[in-house]
Formats: structure tokens, C-alpha cells, sequence
């Protein structure tokens, strides 16, 4: 066990970064073989996007279950827990399509268990991040969630070198690879000191929490953080495909690889430079740009001004997520656990809702993305509008 010393806590947060890493594998990796399941288990995209509901609504599941028994059974055991649970899912993957008589059977049982690891490291490795001493928490947290962003390019890249190199139809053994990665990490956090952002005694109860007018504009804005995010990230790829008539290649990398990788680069220098620049000003800075990148992206009608907007939009939305998550541990410090886990909860509602309206919105515009992808900019709008009353004293 690792000494809680300032440098043992290096330890949590690195053990933190690899966790947002594997929620970046168990979110991403699947959907990059959603035409190979078609071809290898003859399952129609129809059923196998119940994939991405199934996935999101256990997450979310978990979310809420969280609020009761995270503190109760203990940081450690779960965020172990959600590692194992991540291991196993992608273990699952490997074999359970090709041992049950339903393949389709197969792989919901994967999605369902690595989901479940996957929700436990949201709604867990904030507050431990939090908790830890450091000197600036904003520029902390938004380190931390960068990892989610490089961990996402690192899946799409190194699954990408993997299958030209040795073929898509071993995917299994590269499922097998990836598991390595929460395997490790479940001894890792069975070392590294953790505590809780607050003592069980200190924390508000659920019910007085749910009573503060605070904690619901928090609950927007991590609900508009989600939605500005996905809203572009989602449909990324098939806009500036369709949209923007660049190959489907140039789509892919343009669209969300890039987005991710500049979402991480805006997590990463504010992580570094946050002291400069108060976290309210840089979130309210970054919602404007958000909204820029979404008119430029939509009523442009030159495809690099559409992809400069996708690209930047990314970089735009990076601190929205782990500021919301700043501001609620500044303004709400007594929300514990439960705050935590309820804040994540809103955020993928609207990491579901986002891209949700928009595809709603295309049959509206007789299948035309661009004007339904314009509505995203609702989002950032309604966060510059709800930041100044994200305060103390809003009950």
C-alpha cells in the first residue's frame, strides 16, 4: 500500500488517468466493429445498435445506484470493482459471441457487465481526483478528463494499426489486448491511498441536496456540457461525410478523431494553465466558441470551414464537462457522493439526449443534417446563460 503522503496521491491520480482510459476502451472499441458483427454473426444494425442504448442505459443505471451504495460498500472496493467488471466485459467480448447459440445474446452480455465497470469509473474517479491534494482542482480535474479524450484516440488508432497489420477478423485477440489495461489498473487502485471528497457525517442528504435550486442549475449545465459535446461528436463522422461530401476516410479522421484530440488538448493546457484564468471565464469563453464552431460547421459552404468547425468544436467543449464538475465541488462542497454521482447521471443524459434531437431533427429537414446539427448550439447557449447563477447561496 501506497504511503498517503502528496506523492502517493501522485499515484491515485495517475491510477485515475488509466481509468478514464478505460472507460475510453469499453465506450469506444465495440462501435468500431459494428459492420464486422453484421458480417461475422449475421446481426442486422438495427439490433446492433441497441448495443450503444444498452451500453448508455446501464451506465446511467448505475449512475443512480450509486448515490446509495458507493459510500456505503467503499470507494476502493467499487472503483476495483468496476475495473474487474471492465476486464471481464471485454473478455466477454471475445468469446461469448461465439459460445452462446445467439451471438447477438453474446454480446448484449458483454456490453451489460463492461458497461456496468464502465459506469462505476464515472461516477468514482471525479471525486477521487477531487479529494486528493493539489494545489489548483480546476486544472486537476480538467487533466484528468482529458485522458478519456487521448484514450479515445489512442483506441481508434492503435484498432486501426491493428486491423490492417493483422486483420479485422482477429478482433478477439485485440479484445484481449485491451483488457490488460483495467486488469492492471485493478492493482493499482488496490494500492494508491483513496478518500472521499467529504466524510460521511459532513455530506448534505440526498433529500436536502435535491431541495437546493443550486444543484439543479449544476444538473443543466452538466446536462447542456453532455449534450454540446455529443451533439457534434455523434454525428461528426456522417456529417462531414453527407454533409460536407469529403470521403468517408477523411470523415472519420476529421470528424471524430480530431474532435476527441482537441478536446483533449483544451483539457490538457487549461491542466496546466488554469491558474491563469478563472475557471467561470474560461467555461463561458469556451461556450462561445462552442456556439462559433457550430455556425461555422452548418452554414458554411466551403468543407474546410465545415471541418475546421467540427475540429474546433471539440476543442471548444473540453473544459465544459470537467468545469461543471469544478464549479459544483466549489459552490457545493457538502454534496458528496451523491452530487457526484447525479451530476454524471445528467451528463449522459445528455451525451444521449444531444445526439438524440438531432437525428430527430434531420427527418424534420427531409434528412438534412446541416439544419438539425444547428440545434446544438442550444446547448452551449443555455450554459452561457445558467454560468452566473452557479453559485453559493442558490438555494
Amino acid at each position: 500500500m501506497l504511503s498517503e503522503t502528496r506523492a502517493g496521491y501522485r499515484h491515485t491520480v495517475y491510477a485515475c488517468y488509466l481509468g478514464y482510459i478505460t472507460q475510453a476502451i469499453v465506450n469506444n472499441f465495440a462501435p468500431l466493429l459494428f459492420l464486422t458483427f453484421r458480417e461475422q454473426f449475421g446481426v442486422g444494425l438495427a439490433r446492433i445498435s441497441v448495443l450503444v442504448a444498452l451500453n448508455f442505459g446501464v451506465q446511467l443505471l448505475v449512475d443512480l445506484l450509486a448515490v446509495r451504495f458507493a459510500d456505503r460498500i467503499g470507494y476502493r472496493i467499487c472503483i476495483v470493482a468496476a475495473h474487474v467488471f471492465a476486464a471481464a466485459g471485454l473478455g466477454a467480448l471475445a468469446l461469448l459471441p461465439r459460445l452462446l447459440p445467439d451471438p447477438f445474446a453474446g454480446l448484449c452480455a458483454a456490453v451489460v457487465i463492461y458497461a456496468v465497470g464502465g459506469g462505476l469509473i464515472e461516477v468514482l474517479v471525479s471525486p477521487i481526483v477531487e479529494a486528493a491534494p493539489s494545489e489548483n482542482k480546476a486544472a486537476a480535474m480538467s487533466l484528468l478528463h482529458s485522458f478519456y479524450c487521448w484514450g479515445h484516440v489512442f483506441v481508434i488508432l492503435c484498432s486501426t494499426l491493428f486491423f490492417r497489420l493483422c486483420g479485422v477478423e482477429r478482433w478477439p485477440i485485440l479484445a484481449c489486448l485491451w483488457l490488460l489495461v483495467p486488469l492492471a489498473n485493478v492493482f493499482y487502485f488496490a494500492a494508491v491511498p483513496i478518500r472521499p471528497p467529504v466524510a460521511a457525517s459532513e455530506q448534505l442528504p440526498l433529500g436536502a441536496l435535491l431541495r437546493q435550486k443550486l444543484f439543479w442549475i449544476l444538473f443543466l449545465l452538466m446536462l447542456c456540457a453532455g449534450a454540446a459535446e455529443q451533439s457534434m461528436s455523434q454525428w461528426a463522422s456522417a456529417f462531414a461525410e453527407a454533409g460536407l461530401g469529403v470521403s468517408k476516410t477523411v470523415g472519420d479522421l476529421a470528424g471524430p478523431c480530431l474532435f476527441a484530440a482537441l478536446m483533449g488538448a483544451a483539457r490538457a493546457i487549461y491542466g496546466k494553465c488554469g491558474a491563469r484564468l478563472p475557471l467561470k471565464t474560461a467555461m463561458a469563453c469556451s461556450c462561445g466558441l462552442c456556439i462559433v464552431c457550430y455556425l461555422l460547421a452548418c452554414l458554411t459552404a466551403h468543407p474546410a470551414l465545415g471541418l475546421l468547425g467540427c475540429a474546433l468544436c471539440g476543442f471548444s467543449v473540453g473544459m465544459l464537462w470537467p468545469g461543471t464538475f469544478s464549479v459544483a465541488a466549489q459552490t457545493c462542497p457538502a454534496g458528496g457522493t451523491a452530487m457526484y454521482a447525479l451530476l454524471a447521471l445528467a451528463g449522459d443524459l445528455g451525451c444521449g439526449g444531444g445526439p438524440t434531437l438531432v437525428g430527430r431533427a434531420t427527418a424534420l429537414f427531409g434528412g438534412e443534417l446541416k439544419p438539425a446539427l444547428l440545434l446544438g448550439l442550444l446547448f452551449p447557449l443555455l450554459m452561457l446563460l445558467l454560468l452566473p447563477f452557479a453559485k453559493r447561496g442558490e438555494n
